[in-house]
């Protein structure tokens, strides 16, 4: 038997110290579906999980960004039972994406997919999410309920505001998925749903350390906690983009 959540299913890619988090029963205590494009990676994360988080529901589904398996895998999660009576409260599109080549040495072929892989993955995961925001909390504008409906959470990087040498194809994807992240949350707000753009401006380790006590890496639960109260923002105040970074990391 399921217990009762105080808060509806979560829909998560990526990112354990988050999973971790909004999964808590002392923090979050949200369902969460975790994604990834590995197998063994899902089920590493979901031992992490439930080592660090007992009392949590945390359920994997291997899918990678083409629109076909992440269609599926929604539907997989809506029917799936520790989530089929349970409403969506937040998405995270946080998928690790790096490209570098020198310019001229960069394929028409590699540069397309990798928009393809990454842009494409953040349009398809948008629509579904918004799609079951509208379906399991209707469609009536925020101007006449007042309630929020979701969050919908992009993670990002520096290299969404500016790229280095080399990297091309990286920098065009990482900015365009800013860029939608922008023109949903215009279009959107209005109709309830949270958009947020994260850049995370540095490195991230899950186990605490030395490193995070002097703000040289970002805490994962650090980020995590962070997430957690942007999906609890009211319409009052709704953050669109923020930057995230350790003390110590140069910006």
């Amino acid at each position: 038997m399921l217990r009762d959540y105080p808060n509806p299913k979560l829909i998560l890619f990526q990112g354990t110290g988050i999973a971790r988090i909004l999964s808590h029963p002392q923090h979050g205590n949200m369902a969460v579906a975790l994604l990834a494009r590995r197998p063994e990676s899902l089920s590493s994360i979901a031992q992490n999980l439930s080592e660090t988080s007992p009392g949590s529901v945390v359920e994997v589904f291997p899918t990678d960004t083409k629109p076909e398996n992440l269609k599926k895998a929604f539907q997989s999660i809506k029917c799936h039972s520790s989530f089929r009576d349970l409403k969506l409260k937040v998405a995270v599109y946080s998928v690790k994406h790096s490209s570098k080549k020198p310019f001229m040495s960069e394929t028409y072929e590699n540069f397309t997919q990798s928009l393809e892989d990454y842009v494409g993955g953040a349009f398809t995961f948008s629509q579904e999410s918004i799609a079951r925001f509208f379906a399991d909390h209707g469609e009536e504008p925020l101007s006449e309920t007042g309630q929020k409906k979701g969050t919908l959470i992009f993670t990002g990087t520096l290299g969404a505001l500016r790229c280095n040498a080399e990297y091309a194809a990286y920098g065009a994807g990482r900015s365009s998925v800013r860029q939608l992240a922008q023109t949903l949350a215009r279009e959107m707000s209005a109709k309830g749903i949270h958009v947020v753009h994260s850049i995370a401006n540095g490195s991230i380790e899950d186990k605490q350390g030395e490193d995070q006590r002097v703000g040289k890496k970002m805490s994962a639960d650090a980020v995590g906690k962070t997430y957690l109260w942007l999906s609890e923002q009211g319409p009052e105040l709704w953050t669109h983009e923020l930057d995230l970074r350790p003390a110590a990391e140069k910006f």
